[in-house]
């Protein structure tokens, strides 16, 4: 062990980097896309600093690379070099009037990722041309644990880890249904009034959080008329008339073609949270975007938690 401490040493710190990467990920694929290379050069990289230590570092398996014992002993002591490159790249960071520079990859939900944060990073990267952010909009939890994203914001505070959490904001849902779809039935005034109407939601047993559960608060309904993974294939659809459902006002506030049913009733808050890996709270660039993010939410109060109609 002691001599493998010593080579690590006379080591080039970019195949150190690639190794650390694909430790992490799993896959050549999923490790260049992350680097930002092609998945060869992880491999070229790789069989570089393997044949320098003398002993495989991953075995290769179906499902993608497993490290070996050298590789689980050699880990570590690589994450080690990190936090001190970073905390080195930190205090030596380049002039103000440079920028930020690298790679970003956000998590977020699908509507919240789509509706909020695109344009607002889109502003961002033009203020900063060498810096990219990978947006994930997704209709599912993206996972900080798995380094799936450098930058997570989700509708769970994370259980556990070296993790930096902070609540972002609160955010609001309300029942809507197209103003067409309300003109053609009778008024809706109470609960019991909602009965013999079709909804629009979320198929049950592909929630990603218990936080996506509405309906039963409010009524449970009789009849379904579409059911979708996706919150925008959800809006579209009430959008279409086909059925009420429970919208972030985010997203439907901005439909004129919508309108709030039991607006005193139908009304349900939610909370996002911001995590990213304790680390890299020193890396200007997380940084940056974490306080950008931050002021995005502050700015956006009036669309997440709009006043009463």
């Amino acid at each position: 062990m002691q001599a493998l401490a010593f080579r690590v040493t006379e080591m080039d710190w970019d195949n150190l980097r690639y190794f650390l990467e694909l430790a992490r990920a799993g896959t050549l694929v999923a490790a260049a896309r992350r680097l930002g290379v092609d998945h060869t050069t992880v491999a070229r990289r790789l069989q570089a600093l393997e044949k320098q230590l003398g002993a495989p570092l991953f075995a290769r398996e179906p499902g993608g690379h497993r490290l070996t014992e050298a590789g689980r002993r050699l880990q570590p002591q690589v994450e080690a070099m990190e936090r001190a490159f970073r905390t080195l790249e930190q205090s030596a960071a380049p002039v103000a009037e440079e920028g930020l520079s690298g790679v970003v990859r956000v998590g977020a939900t699908e509507g919240f990722g789509t509706v909020v944060l695109a344009p607002a990073l889109a502003g961002f990267t033009r203020e900063h041309p060498r810096l990219v952010v990978d947006l994930l909009a997704l209709p599912r939890q993206v996972h900080l644990s798995r380094r799936e994203a450098d930058l997570v914001i989700s509708l769970e505070r994370p259980a556990r880890g070296p993790v930096l959490a902070s609540k972002l904001c609160d955010y609001s849902l309300h029942l809507y249904a197209a103003r067409g779809y309300l003109a053609q039935h009778a008024p809706i005034h109470t609960r019991d009034d909602l009965r013999g109407h079709r909804f629009i939601s979320y198929v049950d047993d592909l929630l990603f959080s218990r936080e996506l559960q509405f309906l039963g608060e409010l009524y449970r309904p009789d009849a379904f008329a579409l059911r979708s993974s996706s919150v925008l294939a959800q809006h579209r659809a009430v959008q279409a008339g086909t059925g009420m459902g429970v919208l972030p006002a985010f997203v439907a506030e901005q439909d004129p073609l919508l309108q709030r049913v039991l607006p005193a009733q139908a009304r349900f808050v939610r909370s996002f949270w911001m995590s990213m890996p304790a680390e890299a709270r020193s890396v200007a660039r997380m940084k940056a975007l974490w306080d950008f993010l931050r002021s995005v939410a502050q700015s956006q109060q009036a669309l997440l938690l709009p006043s009463p109609p």
